[in-house]
């Protein structure tokens, strides 16, 4: 297991770096590569934080053994991005639906995504914090092996 500083580190390299990544790819921090073709709110930039910061929190916790939580983590993401995105800047959704429809039916969603987003990381979060720690659960083995 990582030390608790390298643990941090690495959690903060991973929360700011999603955060640029995905502020930078979906127009939310302009730049000159990439356009945002729909105005930009306070709920995306609200929803790109939280995002950002429960990947960074999940890295903090994670341990070595990998199960459904790398997938609820993963759909967390998936879902926090479609909230903040833009939903007709999106080539693969734009690929798959026309632009009147993406504008109809995913616009009007994007909230209710990055509210489901953020439920599932909060629940993922709190269900890791209620797990003992691998490193305690060790020591405490070799403790017992001992006496």
């Amino acid at each position: 297991m990582q030390s608790p500083t390298k643990r941090h580190l690495k959690a903060t390299v991973v929360s700011v770096g999603s955060f640029l990544l995905f502020g930078v790819v979906t127009g939310l921090i302009p730049n000159p590569i990439y356009v945002r073709m729909v105005p930009r709110t306070p709920v995306d930039y609200f929803f790109l934080v939280l995002t950002a910061g429960f990947l960074g929190f999940f890295t903090l916790q994670r341990t070595s053994h990998r199960g459904a939580d790398d997938k609820t983590a993963t759909t967390g993401a998936i879902l926090g991005f479609l909230a903040f995105g833009c939903p007709i800047c999106n080539v693969f959704l734009l690929a798959l639906f026309s632009s009147s429809a993406l504008m109809t039916y995913l616009d009007p969603l994007r909230p209710v995504l990055g509210v489901v987003s953020v439920a599932l990381f909060a629940g993922l979060v709190y269900t890791r914090s209620q797990r003992p720690c691998d490193s305690c659960t060790v020591e405490s083995e070799q403790r017992n092996a001992h006496q």
